[in-house]
């Protein structure tokens, strides 16, 4: 007896989305738009980072949070600097996506001592935040550049470039010396628990 297979046809509307009101019509609407929730992380991140640096031990990584710090401040001077290039006045949109990375780093805060296991936790939520800003300031060049906002993607192209840069600090501060004294602090507690 032979089986029949019915193929189930899936609804078109299925999984689509319906645009907000407010939603971008063009891509110049969408760069504007992407504009304003990168400033909006950039600024929540210059109050995530002090909190990451008080929870830090390590020197090397204390040092490249500061560092850090500063290049963010002068990210959002040069933020104001293209909106103005592009005739939009610097206003910031909440970005779900940076509220969420800064809330688990929190989470990791609270999750580890002190020390350098928190150290080895502090980087790997700052380089999360740091993938999520060069994938951004990455997609910002190529709508300015398709725009023909060459002056402001030369300016975004300086900020990608900037954290490239921090995220290669981190993975350096990483993999010199806290993850490898991170682990060896793991053998030390497997050594008092025998």
């Amino acid at each position: 007896m032979e089986k029949t297979i019915v193929k189930k046809e899936s609804s078109p509307t299925l999984g689509k989305v319906k645009p907000k009101s407010t939603a971008a019509h063009g891509l110049r609407e969408l760069f504007v738009d992407s504009l304003k929730d990168i400033y909006w992380a950039e600024k929540a991140l210059t109050k995530a980072l002090p909190k990451m640096e008080k929870n830090a031990t390590t020197p090397n990584l204390i040092k490249a949070i500061k560092d850090h710090l500063t290049v963010t401040e002068g990210q959002i001077t040069r933020l104001e600097e293209i909106f103005d290039l592009v005739g939009e006045k610097a206003v910031a949109k909440k970005c779900e996506a940076m509220d969420g990375l800064i809330k688990e780093g929190d989470e990791i805060l609270e999750g580890t001592e002190p020390g350098v296991v928190r150290d080895a936790g502090i980087i790997a939520a700052s380089q999360k935040i740091e993938h999520y800003e060069i994938a951004t300031y990455g997609t910002l060049v190529a709508f300015a550049s398709t725009l023909g906002e060459t002056e402001a993607a030369s300016l975004l192209e300086q900020t990608l470039n900037e954290e490239k840069e921090a995220d290669v600090t981190l993975t350096e501060a990483a993999y010199n010396t806290i993850n490898f004294d991170a682990l060896d602090g793991d053998d030390t507690d497997n050594d008092t628990e025998k």
